[in-house]
């Protein structure tokens, strides 16, 4: 029996020339016509087993074919247009290259370490509260002074962790017993006289992406909730040589996607009505309530900028490849990047310093000779600043001595958003294959976002997703011959902004630059704030740049030290219990 069904070809923008609708058993028999919709689902669901996926369900396949031609075929049309309009390659070439040498023996690039600011003088408070919201150089120089002990440290904010996840929802799981084991190794080293730098007995959280041996890795999903990776992910191996502290495993979104995840939906401690948005939700929520004084999380496509802003603390989002990914949950080998959470630029610096460097198992991590962010002088730099940027930096920034110029990064690519959900999409898939064939994308968590992208990626074609990355490469072209300043400032959550900066893989510091009433407060004596935030954006390999333009500003300002009113939010307002919002369509924070 031939089926002549040109929906097949149309859902991957493949014209056909022969009607849908007739079926012929036999040369000798007559026509039989089915009802059109009939015959569209046998088409749809023939198209299906062609490629191996005839485990969708009717509904399922349904919901596929709507996405394809609403998202994707705009997207493979605007596609070639940009980039496959000429024969033979000689233009446009992916971003995505081979390598084919078997020696992981890279070669050593001379790197020094970063030199940190004298801190000398810093006194114990007497109140835990303010010793929990000290900066990590302020704490350092309290252990290495020996007016307190990483045990005393890890103590007060396992307090902190427990006293304050019952509202956030940000604690997957306390590494109790493993903190204060490194807590007293820690401890031992000073009292004998070794000191590891400023992290050393110094407490931390990762987001639970990252794998640690002995500990559940849930990666935020139902489906891996009871995972244990016998795997040393390479971040907490460097953070432990650096001396730091883990005290516990901090949400992630489910697979990295938003701020659900199987055990409720993590809170943004500033206003504890709303939710922190973005996959690192449970480091950034974390770090502003001072439940540890800095935290590791990840960004594909805003899920470290977003819940920055929100949640109103300093974070970097550093280089593509400056930090090693071995032990990570990968969303895509081409986007993914780890990165700090923290009370100040100087922080991020610090953070950066311990974890940066080439991982040998990481095939994309490099070896980058990052400038000193301490001794960078800003008045020798020409800073651009966008329409969108806050004023108030660029002012402060101008009254440093930086030559601020108005500035906007041009480019032609007019299908960014659309090329990083293509690669972010089919990476993902190749990754949650099995996931997706054994139908557990059911028990997702939130069934509007990865459940519906992933099977939409399963019909984009190979030849669409390497036109996508030729448009990539264009992209990235262009970016590079705009980018005329040393840095910019602008609005860290321009969406459009988020997916050109991963895709080409700028580092952009967020900074909080204020505060400002939210909409409809409970109550006129209401202390929930909406946090104000700026991006600085580098160069890749020029993180140090944005750290110090970040580090000036906060010399100067104090909005990094504000605490939100987890505690004091003020009579007659009380914690809400909203039911789950879904989030906007193709406003992904992964």
């Amino acid at each position: 029996m031939v089926r002549n069904c040109k929906n097949l070809l149309k859902l991957l923008d493949r014209k056909a020339s022969v009607p849908c609708r007739k079926i012929t058993t036999s040369p000798s028999s007559t026509q039989t016509e089915l009802p059109d919709k009939t015959m569209e689902a046998k088409c749809l669901q023939n198209m299906f087993e062609l490629i191996d996926s005839g485990f969708f369900n009717e509904t399922k396949i349904q919901e596929i074919a709507k996405g394809v031609t609403e998202m994707n075929v705009p997207v493979y049309r605007t596609n070639r247009k940009l980039v496959a309009t000429k024969n033979g390659g000689l233009e446009n070439p992916s971003p995505l290259v081979f390598n084919p040498s078997w020696n992981r023996e890279v070669p050593r690039v001379q790197v020094k370490r970063f030199e940190y600011p004298s801190v000398s003088g810093v006194q114990l408070p007497r109140d835990e509260e303010d010793i929990a919201f000290m900066s990590i150089l302020e704490l350092g120089e309290l252990i290495k002074t020996r007016q307190i002990t990483s045990e005393e440290l890890v103590r007060i904010y396992l307090k902190k962790l427990k006293r304050y996840n019952c509202v956030l929802e940000a604690v997957v799981t306390y590494t109790e017993e493993l903190a204060y084991k490194q807590a007293k190794e820690a401890d031992n080293l000073i009292s004998q006289g070794t000191y590891l730098g400023p992290l050393h007995g110094i407490p931390y959280g990762l987001k639970d992406t990252v794998a640690v041996p002995g500990y559940k890795t849930t990666w935020g999903s139902t489906s891996f909730k009871d995972q244990v990776l016998d795997i040393e992910a390479w971040v907490y191996k460097r953070l432990k040589a650096s001396g730091a502290v883990l005290v516990a495993k901090l949400v992630s979104g489910s697979l990295a996607y938003d701020d659900i995840w199987f055990g409720g939906r993590t809170r943004n401690p500033w206003n504890i009505e709303e939710f922190s948005t973005g996959s690192s939700a449970g480091p950034a929520a974390s770090t502003s309530a001072g439940m540890v004084p800095f935290a590791i999380g990840s960004e594909t496509a805003g899920s470290m900028t977003y819940p920055a802003a929100r949640c109103g603390i300093t974070a970097l989002r550093p280089t593509f490849g400056s930090v090693g990914r071995t032990g990570v949950m990968s969303i895509s080998e081409s986007l993914d990047k780890l990165g700090p959470f923290c009370r100040t630029a100087a922080d991020c610096a610090v953070v950066l310093d311990a974890i940066k460097g080439k991982d040998p198992d990481d095939l994309s991590s490099r070896e980058i000779a990052f400038k000193d962010p301490f001794s960078v002088d800003i008045t020798k730099l020409t800073v651009g600043y966008t329409k969108d940027a806050d004023m108030k930096v660029v002012e402060v920034l101008g009254s440093k001595g930086v030559n601020m110029v108005p500035f906007e990064l041009n480019y032609t690519v007019d299908s960014v958003q659309g090329i990083l959900d293509f690669t972010m999409y089919v990476d993902m898939l190749a990754h949650f294959d099995e996931w997706q064939r054994t139908g557990q994308d059911d028990l997702f968590e939130a069934q509007d976002q990865w459940p519906v992208e992933l099977r939409r990626a399963r019909v984009i074609t190979a030849v669409d997703y390497i036109q996508a990355q030729r448009a990539r490469g264009k992209l990235i072209r262009e970016v590079e011959k705009s980018f005329t300043v040393d840095a910019f400032v602008g609005n860290v959550k321009d969406w459009e902004r988020v997916c050109m900066g991963n895709l080409v893989g700028l580092p952009v510091l967020v900074i909080p630059t204020g505060f400002k009433n939210i909409s409809e407060p409970p109550s006129t004596s209401c202390r929930r704030r909406t946090p104000i935030n700026a991006g600085i954006y580098a160069p890749p390999d020029h993180d140090h740049i944005a750290l110090a333009l970040g580090m000036a500003y906060q010399s100067v300002t104090d909005t990094h030290r504000k605490r939100p009113p987890i505690d004091d939010l003020g009579p007659d307002d009380s914690i809400p219990n909203p039911p789950r919002a879904i989030i906007p369509p193709r406003r992904l924070h992964i």
